[in-house]
């Protein structure tokens, strides 16, 4: 290279030009994990795992084997991160037999179950709480076709991630012991530059169905030899109002030629069905904001004119020294509005803890623009989000302890210690209270011990020690100077006519400052908070990015 090129360091711009194109380089011999596709071949196993049951109406997941599901020998548990965790996945292998391009017609998954009224009752509440059960297959969730209307397309659907463990008719409950898996891979040969070979998954589909299988013949495995898969006549697996019952599972397997690519075979999972209604969010928040600033602009310009005028009507050549020393208007409070509040150490531990939480939050969507937290890495977006709240506790530090300085005060040991303990604190007793009673219900949200002691490091071993380095630096800093020197002596406000009481004004300055800032951001707010409680992750965040730019 230096010798048909030269030598690229005697250039900056070649220099910056080689280490670009050694960059890409090095991008392209390596594979994220869990984001590199996997080439099948004809008749390979394709592994179906088994994740959780979860409901929209308890909100509490559980583990997939904790009902008598049939299981096999063997369960082996496969490894999960932190955010997994926290969100009660519980990832495990299955009996489901899948073969690449192998069909599979009514297939008896295990021996029949003979479960008793206990286990019978604990089916039938699952059913009525309405729990749909979440598989995984090829890191792909299976989930229930729904179409949508849309004018362009008629066929167009979106998916539902899960399926119904059963369903309630006639006041009875029934469950779904019988599924029809749809998957849905892409050849090669469909692929312009035959960059591989075999086949790819790109979609999972599920259809439950409930039946009251019978059965005549019974093979060598001790297995059913069943045909009543199609349903038919046959009458729906009841499981309440049983002391006991008999429950055969069966499954049928069809594969499916398609022609979505691979890159993009998670988009009918995170469908927007409310985009149109995402922009409208965000102009309102626009006109909010723009009509907030406009009446704030017009009331300190009107103030200040009036002001003004005053100002420039007086004779200075007539009036006496001591009207001219007289001061009115804004300018009565101008010694007293950079004034140390009462509590100015807890003013100075919130503004550390919010500059922490604005920093993380910058991060995280920076982050998740550029791809980084892709739904395919499950629980990924959970564990960042703790992973850069901990590194944020330098801007804690140097935030609250820079506005500490400020104010001048001397406790600059207390004031860091709050910084690192207060907050964090609080959340922190407040999820170990929580979890307490998602522990006792037997959830497999339960935090488990060694997970929690996780937590601790990442608080205690990372965020605290920058804590207390980003409070060295804010106190090794000049002071900030204030714009007007506080007299010594406060001023005397007058009570306010209509808000004689002191508590009564404080709730007043708390309900329009909230409303204010809550406002421009309420839409927004309601679409994350359904999308937590429907179990649907939030990934829309280039409207979150917009959002927080315009705000």
């Amino acid at each position: 290279i230096n010798a048909e090129y030269g030598d690229p360091r005697a250039d900056p711009m070649r220099s910056w030009t080689f280490s670009l194109l050694a960059l890409i380089h090095a991008a392209q011999s390596f594979d994220i994990p869990l984001l590199a596709p996997r080439d099948y071949a004809h008749g390979d196993r394709v592994n179906l795992k088994v994740n959780r049951i979860d409901s929209i109406k308890t909100q509490l997941p559980f583990e997939y084997y904790q009902l008598p599901f049939c299981k096999p020998k063997e369960v082996k548990n496969f490894a999960e991160n932190l955010g997994e965790v926290m969100r009660g996945d519980r990832t495990e292998n299955s009996l489901y037999e899948l073969n690449m391009k192998v069909d599979t017609q009514c297939k008896v998954l295990c021996e029949p179950q003979t479960y008793t009224q206990e286990e019978l009752s604990l089916f039938e509440e699952k059913i009525r709480e309405e729990y749909r059960v979440h598989w995984i297959v090829d890191n792909l969730p299976a989930a229930t076709r729904n179409h949508i209307f849309e004018p362009e397309d008629e066929d167009a659907y979106e998916y539902q991630r899960g399926f119904p463990m059963g369903y309630v008719e006639g006041g009875e409950a029934f469950i779904n012991n019988h599924v029809r898996i749809l998957i849905k891979y892409r050849s090669a040969s469909q692929s312009a530059d035959a960059s591989y070979t075999g086949f790819r998954i790109v979609g999972v589909e599920v259809e439950p169905a409930s039946i009251s299988h019978e059965y005549k013949d019974i093979n060598k495995f001790n297995i059913p030899v069943v045909t009543t898969c199609s349903g038919g006549s046959r009458p729906a697996q009841r499981v309440s109002g049983l002391k006991a019952a008999t429950v055969i599972w069966s499954y049928d397997i069809k594969w499916e030629l398609s022609d979505i690519r691979w890159a993009s075979r998670w988009e009918h999972y995170l469908k927007a069905p409310n985009e149109n209604v995402h922009w409208f969010s965000i102009i309102n928040s626009l006109v909010m904001v723009l009509v907030f600033s406009f009446v704030v602009a017009f009331i300190m310009c009107r103030t200040l004119n009036t002001d003004i005028s005053a100002y420039n009507a007086l004779d200075l050549e007539e009036a006496g020294d001591s009207e001219i020393k007289e001061e009115t208007g804004w300018k009565l409070v101008h010694g007293d509005v950079f004034r140390a509040p009462g509590g100015f150490n807890l003013l100075s531990v919130l503004v550390g803890s919010g500059c922490q939480i604005y920093a993380c939050s910058i991060l995280v969507l920076v982050v998740a623009c550029l791809g980084f937290l892709a739904p395919a890495n499950r629980g990924v977006l959970a564990q960042a989000l703790l992973l850069f709240f901990a590194l944020s506790g330098f801007c804690a530090g140097f935030f609250g302890s820079s506005m500490y300085k400020m104010f001048k005060g001397t406790e600059w040991k207390m004031n860091a210690v709050l910084v690192a303990f207060l907050y964090p604190s609080i959340c922190a007793g407040i999820f170990f209270f929580l979890n307490l009673f998602v522990w006792a219900q037997g959830s497999s949200a339960a935090i488990p011990f060694q997970h929690m002691v996780i937590m601790l490091f990442l608080w205690l071993g990372i965020s605290v020690p920058l804590v207390a380095t980003g409070a060295y630096f804010g106190l090794r800093r000049q002071p900030l100077e204030l714009p007007c020197t506080p007299h010594q002596i406060p001023r005397l406000i007058p009570p306010h006519p209509w808000l004689p009481a002191e508590w009564m004004v404080f709730v007043a300055s708390c309900l329009v400052g909230g409303a204010a800032c809550f406002v421009p951001v309420f839409i927004e707010v309601f679409f994350i908070m359904s999308s937590v409680w429907l179990h649907q992750h939030h990934y829309l965040f280039g409207f979150l990015a917009l959002s927080l730019i315009h705000i």
